[in-house]
């Protein structure tokens, strides 16, 4: 594995992330969760898809092992989509 596979780097563009979720009260407890996490700037929610998607931003160096295990805890999955999607 690499850095780039491992982390997710800070940027504009963010990381997108497939959820299994699929009630939006369940979204909303994921995005709360991840936005605990130290270095993460905002959860954007994409409802209008399946399965629904999760756009992170990030203001430091974050693993995506960090931002996985957290989601476990509420009894879902997340699953990051692409190394370098805009």
């Amino acid at each position: 594995m690499s850095l780039l596979s491992e982390n997710v780097i800070p940027g504009n563009h963010g990381k997108i992330f497939g959820t299994d979720a699929k009630e939006m009260e369940d979204l909303i407890k994921i995005q709360k969760a991840i936005l605990q996490i130290d270095g993460i700037k905002d959860v954007i929610l994409n409802t209008d898809i399946f399965p629904r998607e999760i756009t992170i931003h990030f203001s430091k160096l974050v693993t995506i092992e960090n931002i996985e295990n957290k989601v476990k805890t509420l009894g879902f999955h997340t699953i990051p989509k692409g190394l370098f999607e805009l």
